[in-house]
């Protein structure tokens, strides 16, 4: 028998500060992340909009956490970009999938490792000199023999994927 945990949400409304409001309409966002629902209050009978949102805690490597943060995904990705020739638009997609690879896993919280794990393989795709950038610092390349034993798996990968589409 599966038991189901149900929350009782109680929305203050914005405009009488009544501690309850009724909801009219509920939908979910474009991008799936988020439901946006149409409320109304029983005094003063306003209607107002909230946008509801599961939260996303980071566990630091110091041990502390913070809440997921797309903005933050993309400026550390930004810095391996430098120079490259890779667009905003790139960035924001790619913490996007960043977002939904680590959303995709059920779990409340997740570990910054995790977080940089789920950036290297869409970086990958991207840029791959931007891809040895965060991943020399992400995996802390210690010589230049690190440096090579990436390159040689960039260069297999590479070849691998070049000869699944000539049919080799």
């Amino acid at each position: 028998m599966t038991q189901h945990l149900v929350r009782v949400v109680r929305v203050h409304c914005p405009f009488c500060r009544h501690p309850d409001s009724r909801v009219i309409d509920s939908r979910t966002a474009e991008d799936g992340a988020s439901t946006r629902r149409r409320r109304q209050c029983p005094v003063c009978g306003r209607r107002f909009t909230t946008v509801e949102t599961a939260a996303l805690t980071v566990l630091k490597r110091c041990g502390s956490a913070e809440p997921f943060s797309r903005e933050k995904v993309t400026n550390g990705v930004r810095r391996a970009c430098q120079g490259r020739p890779v667009t905003e638009d790139q960035l924001a997609v790619l913490a996007h999938r960043v977002e939904d690879q680590i959303r995709a896993t059920g779990a409340a919280e997740v570990d910054s490792q995790e977080v940089g794990l789920a950036v290297l393989a869409p970086l990958r795709d991207l840029d791959e000199v931007a891809y040895l950038r965060f991943a020399s610092v992400y995996r802390s390349f210690d010589s230049i023999g690190d440096f090579e034993e990436e390159i040689a798996a960039l260069r297999a990968t590479s070849q691998e994927m070049s000869q699944d589409k000539t049919g080799e």
